[in-house]
């Protein structure tokens, strides 16, 4: 005798509605929404011209990740990072380093 599959939903749900109804989801949808909160904190920090090129990425214990557009960006990312902890440190965040992914090909 076999068991029934489980019912399936007939609607659709939300991303938000299927993150909340599973515990992985919920955590890493939680996880995306710190490195979002994170990257408006420091966002004031980084030079207007590089903004565009700096994107959230996933937070690792106290490492936190950057993705970044190119090398060039990086480069001149890396001069600020010290700032970037600072002001994460002064808000009460436990990051203590920030790496940078560079994306070749995103634009």
């Amino acid at each position: 005798m076999t068991t029934p599959p489980p019912a399936r939903r007939l609607h659709p749900v939300s991303l938000q509605q299927a993150a909340d109804e599973s515990p992985t989801l919920a955590r890493l949808a939680q996880l995306a929404r710190e490195s979002a909160e994170q990257l408006q904190a420091v966002e004031s920090l980084i030079p207007a011209a590089l903004r565009s090129a700096v994107r959230p990425g996933p937070i690792e214990g106290s490492s936190w990740c950057l993705l970044v557009d190119g090398n060039a960006a990086a480069a001149k990312l890396r001069q600020v990072l010290p700032a970037l902890l600072n002001r994460l440190r002064d808000r009460g965040s436990q990051v203590t380093s920030i790496r940078l992914k560079v994306q070749v090909g995103r634009r």
